[in-house]
């Protein structure tokens, strides 16, 4: 089957755009797998699949998956190329619409020379929401992994985030503590590892190993999450500046049961037809 794609980048978050097929084995795990390949395929940290709305009030439904075929509920930068895409072609009324996801709607602004803002809902520190095993909600649990003792903040964005504050992102255990932190028992369904460096109050440096895609340039839910983990813990201001690899995003939080925005750049790098 040959499908018609947009490869797009949120700040070197890549992607590959395309709409749903009529033949859903194209969605198969071991067929998106070979798309994601960097070498053999088209290559992307997750793939987004665009179907027809399920609510009159959006212009799609949007479903996300990672480069190892797994689906999973959310993908901020990603929803920001979404909104991108759809502006190219007419959707937007006003630089204003509404996108549907597993997570629940996502409602964005276009900024203007390629950026992109999303309304990321409201964060959720319960430790069910993620799912996360705890007795309790608390802004830390200490957490045994990879033969030590770490101090974490859980949170969900639509997806499940576990931060753990650092004294510089640069010398991180991101490749070794990030799979470790992914697949602990009592993050049951995994779970996206952040590891933050808070450089002022409305300064961070981020990096975040994703589940199933790995260390990627730049996470947008995962910069909702560090922020509103550092937030919560009383560190950061309303407005929060997110250093990544692959550039810079910005997180707006006034703080607890209101929405968290994300802002950052989007660009489409070329489109083209393959072949699954």
């Amino acid at each position: 089957m040959r499908i018609a794609f947009t490869k797009m980048h949120g700040v070197g978050n890549d992607f590959v755009v395309f709409d749903a097929p009529a033949d859903e084995s194209v969605l198969r795990p071991e067929r998106l797998r070979a798309l994601g390949d960097r070498r053999t395929g088209v290559g992307f940290d997750q793939a987004l699949v665009l179907e027809r709305p399920r609510r009159p009030d959006t212009a799609v439904y949007y479903r996300i998956f990672n480069c190892d075929g797994d689906e999973v509920e959310q993908c901020g930068n990603g929803a920001r190329c979404i909104a991108a895409l759809l502006d190219r072609r007419g959707l937007a009324r006003n630089g204003e619409l509404t996108l549907d996801s597993p997570a629940g709607t996502v409602r964005a602004r276009i900024e203007g020379r390629g950026r992109v803002s999303v309304d990321m809902g409201v964060p959720d520190f319960d430790p069910r929401s993620l799912p996360f095993e705890a007795p309790r909600e608390a802004d830390s649990y200490a957490l045994e992994v990879a033969g030590r003792t770490v101090e974490i903040g859980a949170v969900s964005l639509g997806n499940p985030h576990a931060v753990l504050t650092v004294p510089a992102v640069d010398a991180a255990p991101v490749a070794t503590l990030g799979p470790a932190i992914e697949h602990h028992p009592r993050f049951p369904r995994r779970v996206n590892a952040g590891f933050l460096e808070i450089v002022a109050r409305a300064e961070v440096r981020l990096r975040v190993h994703e589940r199933g895609a790995g260390e990627t340039p730049s996470c947008g839910t995962g910069a909702c999450a560090a922020v509103a983990v550092a937030r919560r813990r009383g560190l950061l201001d309303e407005d929060v500046r997110v250093g990544v690899r692959g550039g810079e995003l910005r997180v707006n939080w006034a703080g607890s049961g209101q929405h968290i925005w994300l802002t950052g750049a989007t660009g489409i790098s070329f489109e083209g037809h393959v072949e699954v």
